[in-house]
């Protein structure tokens, strides 16, 4: 079928019912075919997901035709536009040629057996997100997904408040935290269940193949109290500090606020401080400093200090009344190798800690040994032996980008090509994407299979990170068949281009399984498509799943701000708005949690009388009355 220009707009009037359902029978004998096509390949589909996969092929055949031209004569005539088929493929299209012959007075009706009905499109995908998710809330049309804090193995009173406040599955990413940890998490999380008479699956994240930057050499171990001053120089907010016991564990942060600098001190000197003691000390830069003693509680001691403060292992804080006692390890300060366009990175097999050249001595940059040329090792050396001349390379969330001038099987060289204007830090342990490179990169590592192991014995879903083909998928089935988990439900997480233009085929493949379901995640996705195809991308992976009947789960960056600081921005509140399009939403751990969590829960209650996926929904508005004169 030829396509058509639709950039001018059509003046001719709408053609007769005849010619339009000429037009559209192509496209249904065309379904036909490619099923009967397709169908030996269904072989290893479950009986559950048979309709479902058919269904898929259909609308995969329907875009491969540009209809545009036809959609407005079709809403003209007052039928469907084939906008919203995706549940029920070549039904609609059956349907819109049947109404169309009645209109020209000609035609008998018709269905294709065994098709997807309007209602069974819609109850396939509704009973999938029930097996694979659990029940909706009263009132909402999307689930909440929270990734787990690890404050969640230790504050049982965290987990509960996150479930009442409006989670309903709680994800672990096993790129963090320890089994241990894990372990408790999930024993939290069935507490709290118990407890509320409610159900949340535990979805433990597969880490998979996941480039990073190597190690760069540690800097000092100091901290840096640094008070807000006004306009004159005056402190008026000081800096805020816990002073904890040299033995104690955690991220020194409490609930509903953003994380404190530690300290670590002797447990037995900190037990006897008190509210409003002062404690003075001579900093890393030989200057007299002081420090307030404001509040205790099980977190350890909160001091406030109103002078810049340089605190370093080794320092010595004195209490008139308390004695002396010396600061224990403090953790190194992360450095940074500063890139700008034009320099040149060497990424390495060589792990060995990469020379910073940026040295913070007292808890600053001061930019020394500033050089064109950089080196920084690459966790997966494997990449060397596809990366081609040419390809894009990019580091940090797609914050840093560049260029492979070179290769060599131990290495390449990178020319930055995008950089921030004063240039970029890039420091240890962040991301690396490579969007241009056909990676042929081992799903699971030893590491993965015995996570695998544990997520089979404690977690109801298993998520697979960077997957790419389907393949990767059948990999994952045969090793959950091995441990013993052929029951786990399947979440792939797309994040690569390569994971994106395989949709098709992972779908299929995953319909071997009782229980799937896809996260789109949009961080990766951006950096891999590049953010101005984001949208379009994630429209159709939407659609795709649609019609394949397999829950979404819409990931990445939803609240950020709000979960990191307690306020959100206008762009991320629409953002969630949309995200109700989805079966499901992720929120990321952060300081305020509990309040995107509950933020997001009243957004997506209000959103579900608005609108049901694509569809709006014509409920009476009250903003807008009509009233007569």
């Amino acid at each position: 079928m030829p396509m058509h220009d639709v950039t001018k707009a059509r003046h001719s009037p709408c053609p007769p019912p005849e010619v339009l359902a000429a037009r559209l029978e192509p496209l249904r004998d065309e379904m036909r075919r490619r099923f009967s096509e397709f169908e030996s390949s269904f072989g290893k589909v479950r009986p559950n997901h048979r309709q479902s996969a058919a269904n898929l092929i259909d609308y995969l055949t329907l875009r491969q035709y540009d209809l545009r031209d036809i959609q407005d004569s079709l809403a003209e005539l007052g039928l469907s536009s084939l906008g919203r088929t995706e549940e029920h493929v070549i039904v609609t299209v059956e349907r819109v040629i049947d109404n169309l012959k009645v209109l020209a007075g000609t035609g008998e009706w018709m269905s294709t057996e065994s098709a997807v009905s309007f209602w069974e499109g819609r109850e396939l995908l509704r009973t999938n997100t029930l097996a694979l998710l659990g029940p909706l809330r009263p009132g909402r049309s999307t689930r909440i997904l929270v990734t787990m804090p690890s404050e969640a193995a230790q504050d049982y009173d965290l987990v509960l408040e996150l479930m009442t406040s409006g989670m309903d599955c709680a994800r672990i990413n096993c790129a963090h935290d320890t089994d241990e940890q894990w372990l408790r998490m999930v024993e939290n999380i069935r507490r709290a269940e118990a407890e509320t008479g409610g159900h949340c699956p535990v979805l433990m994240d597969l880490p998979g193949p996941k480039l990073r930057t190597g190690p760069i050499e540690s800097g000092p171990k100091v901290v840096r109290l640094r008070p807000v001053r006004d306009a004159r120089g005056r402190s008026i907010v000081p800096a805020r500090a816990l002073l904890v016991a040299e033995s104690s564990s955690g991220a020194g942060q409490r609930v509903g606020e953003v994380a404190l600098t530690r300290i670590p001190v002797r447990a037995d000197w900190l037990s006897k401080l008190r509210v409003g003691a002062r404690l003075t000390l001579r900093d890393t830069r030989d200057s007299t400093r002081e420090l307030e003693v404001t509040s205790i509680d099980a977190a350890g001691v909160e001091v406030h200090a109103h002078d810049t403060t340089y605190i370093g292992t080794g320092t010595v804080l004195n209490s008139t009344e308390f004695g002396a006692v010396v600061v224990g390890d403090i953790p190194a300060v992360s450095q940074a190798i500063i890139l700008k366009v034009g320099d040149v990175l060497t990424l390495s097999s060589d792990l060995s800690p990469a020379l910073a050249n940026s040295v913070q001595s007292d808890g600053r940059d001061v930019g020394q040994r500033r050089s064109k040329r950089s080196s920084i090792g690459c966790t997966m050396p494997e990449v060397f032996r596809d990366l081609k001349v040419g390809d894009r390379v990019l580091f940090d969330d797609g914050k840093i980008g560049g260029e492979a001038i070179n290769v060599r099987p131990t290495g390449s060289d990178v020319r930055i090509t995008s950089a921030a204007p004063g240039g970029s830090k890039l420091r240890a342990e962040k991301g690396i994407n490579l969007p241009d490179t056909d990676l042929h990169l081992p799903l699971m590592s030893p590491e993965d299979e015995l996570i695998l192991r544990f997520v089979v014995a404690h977690a109801d879903l298993v998520e697979l990170s960077f997957t790419q083909a389907g393949s990767d998928v059948a990999t994952l089935q045969k090793r959950l068949e091995e441990f013993g988990g052929s029951g786990i439900g399947i979440v792939l997480k797309i994040e690569t281009v390569r994971g994106f233009n395989a949709l098709p085929e992972i779908l299929l493949t995953a319909m071997a399984s009782e229980r799937i379901g896809v996260m789109v995640a949009r961080g990766d996705l951006a950096i891999e498509c590049g953010f101005e195809r984001l949208a379009e991308v994630q429209e159709e992976m939407l659609c795709l799943c649609d019609a394949a009947h397999v829950p979404v789960i819409w990931a990445t960056q939803v609240l950020d701000q709000m979960a990191r600081t307690g306020q959100p921005s206008r762009a991320e509140i629409s953002d969630a708005a949309m995200a109700g399009r989805a079966e499901c939403v992720m929120l990321n751990k952060g300081p305020y949690i509990v309040q995107a969590v509950r933020a997001l829960d009243d957004i997506i209650h209000r959103m579900s009388s608005h609108q049901s996926k694509k569809i709006n929904l014509l409920r009476r508005l009250t903003s807008w009355p009509l009233e007569s004169e």
